[in-house]
C-alpha cells in the first residue's frame, strides 16, 4: 500500500474507500469487507447519511482503530465555529470513535463564506486540541483556497474534489500543489457517481477506448488504469463500490506501473467539463439540509 505524506506529516493510505450514495444497509458491510481485503482508509462524511454503518463496519473488522485512516466532511449547514465544534460531535458519536485522522468542509458555500471561514476555525481548534490529526476541505476551487488562506492560519491537508480523466482540474492541482496541499480524487473513475438534473449528457470513462486500450496492455480493468494513473500522479483516491468483488479489484493497483507516454495519453482525455455540480452556484435549500444529531 502506497502511503501520503500530508503537510503537517501525517502519513494516510493513497487509497481509500469513498461511500458516497452507498444505501446505510450495504454500507457496513462495505467497510467490513473492504478492511478485510487490504482498505485502511475510509471517506464518508455526515451528508451521505451513513456514517454510524461506517463505524459499525470498522467494528466488524476487528481492526484497531488506530489502523485505520477515517475522514468525514462536515455539512454546510453545520458550519459557524461553534456549530462546526458539534459537528464534530456527532460525527464521532455516529462513527464511534473518539478522534478523526482527517475532518474537511464539504462545499466553500461561497454565498455564505463567513460561515466557512468560521466553520474552518473550528477545525483548527479541532486540531490543536488534539481530536483531529488532519484538517482540509472539498470542492474548493484556486479561488475559494485563497480566500480561505487570508484568514486561516492552517493550510488544509487535503482538498478533495471531482477529478478524473475526463475532468481533471489542473488548474486546481497546480493551486493545490502551490500551497502544499494534497489533491484527493472523488469519482476518481470519473461516470458512476449520478448527479440528478445535473450533466444529463454523459459519456462513461469507462468506456473510453484509450483507456480500453491502455488496460488491455496491462491485463488490467479500465477502472485500475483510472485509480493507477491518480496514484502514480501524487493524488489520493477514493473509489466507491458495495459489490466485494470490485472492492477488491479496486485495490489491486500495485502490480503494474502506466509509462509516461500512457500517463500524458491519459491526460490528454480532459474535457474540461464536470459530471458533479459547480461549486460556485448557490444551492442554498440543499446547504440548509439538517444533518441530525448522533
Amino acid at each position: 500500500m502506497i502511503e501520503l505524506t500530508l503537510n503537517n506529516g501525517v502519513t494516510m493510505p493513497a487509497i481509500g474507500l469513498g461511500v458516497f450514495q452507498s444505501a446505510p444497509a450495504e454500507t457496513a458491510a462495505a467497510v467490513a469487507e473492504a478492511l478485510r481485503v487490504g482498505y485502511r482508509h475510509i471517506d464518508t462524511a455526515a451528508a451521505y447519511r451513513n456514517e454510524r454503518e461506517v463505524g459499525e463496519g470498522i467494528r466488524r473488522s476487528g481492526l484497531d482503530r488506530a489502523d485505520i485512516f477515517l475522514e468525514t466532511k462536515v455539512w454546510v449547514s453545520d458550519y459557524g465555529y461553534d456549530q462546526t465544534l458539534h459537528a464534530f460531535d456527532k460525527a464521532v458519536g455516529k462513527l464511534g470513535v473518539q478522534t478523526l485522522d482527517l475532518l474537511i468542509l464539504h462545499q466553500p458555500a461561497p454565498t455564505r463564506f463567513d460561515t466557512t471561514i468560521a466553520a474552518y476555525k473550528a477545525l483548527e481548534t479541532l486540531l490543536t486540541d488534539g481530536r483531529l490529526r488532519a484538517i482540509g476541505v472539498s470542492n474548493f476551487m484556486p479561488h475559494h483556497l485563497d480566500a480561505l488562506l487570508r484568514e486561516t492560519d492552517v493550510v488544509p491537508a487535503v482538498n478533495q474534489v471531482e477529478l478524473h480523466p475526463y475532468f481533471t482540474q489542473p488548474d486546481v492541482q497546480q493551486a493545490d500543489a502551490a500551497h502544499g496541499v494534497l489533491t484527493q480524487a472523488w469519482s476518481p473513475i470519473g461516470g458512476i457517481t449520478f448527479y440528478p438534473g445535473w450533466g444529463d449528457e454523459r459519456r462513461s470513462v469507462m468506456e473510453d477506448a484509450a483507456i480500453g486500450e491502455i488496460a488491455r496492455a496491462h491485463g488490467k480493468t479500465p477502472p485500475q488504469v483510472m485509480l493507477r494513473w491518480g496514484i502514480q500522479q501524487g493524488r489520493s483516491v477514493i473509489p466507491k463500490s458495495t459489490n466485494p468483488a470490485r472492492i477488491a479489484e479496486n485495490l489491486d493497483l500495485f502490480d503494474f506501473e502506466l509509462s509516461a507516454e500512457e500517463l500524458t495519453r491519459i491526460d490528454s482525455l480532459d474535457t474540461g467539463v464536470r459530471g458533479g455540480p459547480d461549486p460556485d452556484q448557490p444551492r442554498d435549500a440543499f446547504f440548509d439540509v439538517v444533518i441530525p444529531e448522533a
